[in-house]
């Protein structure tokens, strides 16, 4: 049952603020049933290491999602450099000091990871 009415009524200018307030707070969280586009996504981790020419893991292809920070690390027996080619980030490596790149993985693909003195693939990066 409602309650009966008071005879009141909101000030026109008042009921558009109202209104406009409602619609910004909705465009911050997006509307209901819909997930908050910024949502916060873990950073996919790739360790690898290489030793007398082997890589471990074995290469193999590594799926992330568009959008997704992906760091890698690598630690070699061997002065080398490792690249992620579509993404041109490369790190040195020092022998058995381990090196890190991390970027965003914005660009849909299959990316190839590898070294450049040693000529080994450590995986294929496939961003969806």
């Amino acid at each position: 049952m409602m309650p009966p009415r008071t005879g009141r009524r909101l000030i026109p200018g008042v009921a558009a603020v109202a209104a406009a307030l409602l619609l910004i707070g909705l465009g911050a969280c997006g509307s209901a049933g819909e997930p908050a586009t910024d949502t916060v996504r873990e950073i996919r981790e790739i360790t690898v290491s290489i030793v007398d020419g082997s890589v471990d893991p074995a290469p193999a292809r590594i799926d992330v999602a568009r959008g997704q920070t992906v760091r890698v690390t690598v630690t070699s027996d061997v002065a080398d450099m490792v690249h992620v080619h579509g993404y041109d980030k490369s790190v040195a490596l020092q022998p058995g000091v381990a090196g890190t790149v991390e970027f965003v993985a914005d660009l849909d693909g299959l990316y190839d990871v590898e070294t450049h003195e040693q000529d080994l693939q450590l995986f294929q990066l496939v961003v969806r």
